[in-house]
């Protein structure tokens, strides 16, 4: 799914990191729960962007561990500042496309359950027997609780 027009995560980005320094998987993980679920994007968009801003003098990264760290700068707010209608218009977009998603679930739960799906695709190779049985077991057990709460 295509949520964003051209140059429209580039704002959501900068905005993110306006409000607050951040980890691209973090940012990740805001605009899902900012649409309710509904839609994730990919890291393979959001790291390019990051680059991009960074390149543009519109962020700056410092090494936090093994991640990175953004920041807006003083170009980027100043992007943000004479790009406020259009920003504006993009926050509201996604606030009307979570309210009229209507999902019963809490975006909490849908950012647990995408974490969930993260988990098993990064499980890399071919699983062992035993793997894919305790896998299962997991899954199942987890499953039964959600049942029975």
């Amino acid at each position: 799914m295509r949520f964003f027009g051209a140059g429209d995560l580039r704002y959501v980005i900068l905005q993110q990191i306006a409000d607050k320094p951040s980890h691209g998987y973090e940012i990740i993980k805001s605009i899902q729960e900012q649409l309710g679920g509904m839609y994730a994007p990919s890291p393979g968009v959001v790291y390019p962007m990051l680059t991009m801003l960074e390149e543009m003098g519109h962020a700056t990264v410092v090494s936090d561990g093994a991640r990175k760290l953004y920041t807006i700068t003083e170009e980027g707010s100043k992007s943000l500042a004479e790009n406020k209608a259009a920003v504006e218009a993009i926050f509201a977009r996604m606030d009307r496309a979570r309210s009229e998603q209507g999902s019963d679930r809490s975006p909490q739960i849908e950012r647990a359950v995408e974490n969930f799906r993260m988990a098993l695709r990064m499980k890399k190779g071919p699983l062992t027997t035993e793997q894919i049985h305790a896998i299962t077991d997991i899954i199942d057990a987890a499953a039964k609780q959600i049942e029975r709460s």
